[in-house]
């Protein structure tokens, strides 16, 4: 979708920079609302989404459906005629990448690719760190242990076509530059079928005039007092996003002396957690976050996968030091001044940062801040504008 999460903002905020210079741009959609103030272009329908989508859960053949709807797609690039073409994540049921990669090679144009994820260059998953998977190294994929997740297939399991059918048509692109968020990915790729290709890493950035600390009322308003307030964010919450991490930290603590929130969390997840939990659900209120990050002592995101998680840059911005796991690209966002890195499952290492932080003070608050100046969404954009020029 345009305009709303990370990939959307990336797309807005480029195609900001780019009619700031005087260019043109057509931001092309596979779902949601036509953003004001932009050229754009929806990709098929919502019935042409879904029928995508139950052939994939029944087949294990995302990406290979939509074929009317990236034909009227390509005519429309035709009839527009780029420059460039940037593309974000192609997957999410509304593309064909088969008939869209036959034509990339035969147009010429120049393609900037940002993988977001690792589906790009696998059988079938986005992710594969939790399961500790590389088969995507030599494409032995197959049988998946990751077939009933996103893109999940409830039937069958076409992983090692699907990896040959990518090799065959997201290799041999002549014009071709991938970029990054995480320097963790950008390794991935070099052990990847898209070896070939150069690599530029580009961070995600936030916003820093929306996160930074603010007053609020929270501590009063929900009991927590004094008590050093440890928080998690994640949507959703997932066993692979620390979910029963948390929990275990919650049993192991002394909640006369800590608090744990944790935003994001289903009804149905919330009964499975501990009592001494703070327990809120999804929140679209950016305001809501900052307070939340504004207050917390210390941030905890115990991911077993992620490419470059924001979040912990947004609780930083707000002043707020980060835990996090050694996984993917999340230690990239946290140095020795401004949080822990531990391994995955040490809820013992965990534990010892926690009672090293502390509650938050204002040292290490203003370090937060510094370094989360560095990846200031504004200078990001700025980065792609001229990686364009450069093409």
């Amino acid at each position: 979708m345009i305009g709303t999460g990370s990939i959307g903002r990336i797309s807005c905020g480029t195609a900001d920079e780019i009619l700031s210079h005087g260019g043109e741009v057509l931001l092309c959609r596979g779902r949601g609302e036509e953003v004001s103030g932009y050229d754009n272009y929806r990709i098929g329908s919502d019935a042409d989404m879904y029928l995508h989508g139950v052939l994939s859960r029944i087949t294990d053949r995302h990406g290979t459906y939509s074929r009317k709807a990236t034909e009227k797609l390509i005519a429309k690039l035709e009839e527009y005629r780029p420059d460039l073409i940037q593309l974000h994540n192609i997957h999410g049921y509304y593309v064909n990448y088969k008939v869209l990669f036959t034509w990339l090679k035969q147009a010429g144009i120049p393609v900037v690719w940002t993988l977001h994820d690792c589906w790009s260059f696998t059988g079938h998953c986005v992710h594969y760190e939790y399961r500790g998977c590389d088969r995507w190294k030599d494409g032995s994929c197959g049988p998946c242990p990751e077939k009933k997740v996103y893109p999940a297939s409830l039937i069958c399991d076409a992983s090692k076509r699907n990896y040959s059918d990518k090799k065959e048509c997201f290799t041999g692109i002549d014009r071709l530059q991938l970029v990054t968020p995480s320097e963790w990915l950008a390794g991935q790729l070099k052990e990847s079928m898209l070896a070939e290709y150069p690599v530029k890493v580009i961070n995600t950035g936030i916003d820093l005039g929306v996160f930074r600390p603010v007053g609020t009322d929270l501590r009063e308003r929900y009991g927590i007092g004094d008590r050093i307030l440890l928080l998690g964010v994640a949507n959703p919450w997932r066993d692979r996003k620390g979910m029963f991490d948390m929990a275990k930290l919650a049993m192991r603590l002394d909640p006369e002396r800590y608090a744990i929130a944790m935003i994001g969390l289903k009804r149905s997840q919330m009964n499975m957690l501990p009592p001494n939990i703070l327990k809120i659900g999804h929140t679209d209120s950016v305001e809501e976050l900052v307070e939340w990050y504004s207050a917390a002592d210390i941030y905890v995101n115990p991911t077993y996968e992620d490419t470059f998680p924001t979040t912990n840059l947004e609780a930083q911005a707000c002043g707020t030091p980060v835990i996090t796991y050694r996984a993917g690209g999340s230690p990239e966002t946290v140095d020795d001044n401004t949080g822990v890195v531990t391994e995955k499952q040490d809820l013992k290492a965990v534990i010892s940062a926690i009672e090293l932080l502390g509650r938050k003070q204002p040292g290490i608050s203003g370090d937060c801040r510094e370094r989360a100046s560095r990846y200031d969404r504004k200078d990001r954009f700025r980065e792609y504008y001229e990686l364009y020029q450069e093409i």
